[in-house]
C-alpha cells in the first residue's frame, strides 16, 4: 500500500492550521465562519450512480459518489483549485459508500495519476487524497507517458484520441492484482478507459472504476 509524500503530508498539515487561524467561508455556499456549513455537508451524502463507458476488452461500469454540480461541484473545485485539501475528509463518507455499492470491495484502488504541471501548482494529487477515503490498499501504478492535450472543448471521439497511449501502467509484481480505477470527475470516460487499457495491458485484472463525482449529462442511474 502506498502511503502520502511527504510534501503533501506537510501541506495538509499546514492547511489545517491556516484553517484555525484564518477566517474561514463555506465552500459549498460562501457562509462565514464555517468551512462547510451544515446544509452543505447535507449536500454531500451519497448519490451513487452507475454508468457503462467502452473501454480496452468491453464496457466497464463506472461508479460515481454525486453528481458534479452545486455544492458538490463547488467543494471539489474548492480541494483542486484553492488548496482546500482539509475538505477532502467531507467527501469520506460519499466515496466509502459508493465503494461498497461498486462491489469492489476486495479490489485495490488505483488513482489516475496527476500531470506534473498540475502537481507543481498544487503541491499534491487529487485523485490520491480521494482515494484514501475509500479506506481500501492503494496501488499507485500508472504513469504519464506522454502530456496529452487539453480535453476542455472536445467532443467524445476527439477526447479518446488526445489520451490514447497516454499512460503507462507498472507491472504489480508475480501475484494477479484485481483493482478498481479511480479519479475525481469522469466526463465521457475517456482518461478513465486509457488507464484500464494501460493497466490491463500490465497484467492488470480492472473491474471498473470510481469517482468522487460525473457530469450529470453523463450519469446514468443504476
Amino acid at each position: 500500500m502506498d502511503l502520502p509524500d511527504t510534501p503533501t503530508l506537510v501541506r495538509t498539515a499546514l492547511a489545517d492550521a491556516l484553517a484555525l487561524l484564518l477566517p474561514v467561508v463555506c465552500a459549498g455556499c460562501g457562509a462565514s465562519d464555517s468551512s462547510l456549513c451544515e446544509d452543505c455537508r447535507r449536500a454531500l451524502q451519497p448519490q451513487p450512480v452507475r454508468r457503462f463507458i467502452h473501454a480496452d476488452g468491453g464496457p466497464i461500469p463506472v461508479w460515481s459518489a454525486l453528481p458534479f454540480e452545486g455544492v458538490p461541484a463547488r467543494v471539489l473545485r474548492a480541494i483542486k483549485e484553492e488548496g482546500r485539501t482539509p475538505l477532502v475528509r467531507m467527501l469520506a463518507p460519499a466515496m466509502r459508500a459508493t465503494w461498497e455499492r461498486s462491489g469492489a470491495e476486495e479490489c485495490a484502488v488505483v488513482p489516475l495519476p496527476t500531470s506534473h504541471g498540475s502537481y507543481r501548482r498544487r503541491g499534491y494529487r487529487v485523485p490520491d487524497l480521494l482515494a484514501a477515503q475509500t479506506g481500501q490498499p492503494v496501488a499507485r501504478l500508472l504513469r504519464i507517458a506522454r502530456r496529452a492535450g487539453d480535453q476542455r472543448g472536445l467532443d467524445r471521439a476527439a477526447r479518446r484520441a488526445n489520451v490514447a497511449g497516454s499512460l503507462r501502467a507498472v507491472a504489480p509484481g508475480p501475484h494477479r492484482l484485481r483493482a478498481v480505477v479511480l479519479d475525481d470527475v469522469v466526463t465521457t470516460g475517456a482518461t478513465i478507459a486509457e488507464a484500464v487499457r494501460a493497466l490491463r495491458d500490465a497484467g492488470v485484472d480492472v473491474m471498473g472504476a470510481v469517482t468522487a463525482a460525473a457530469t450529470p449529462r453523463r450519469a446514468a442511474a443504476g
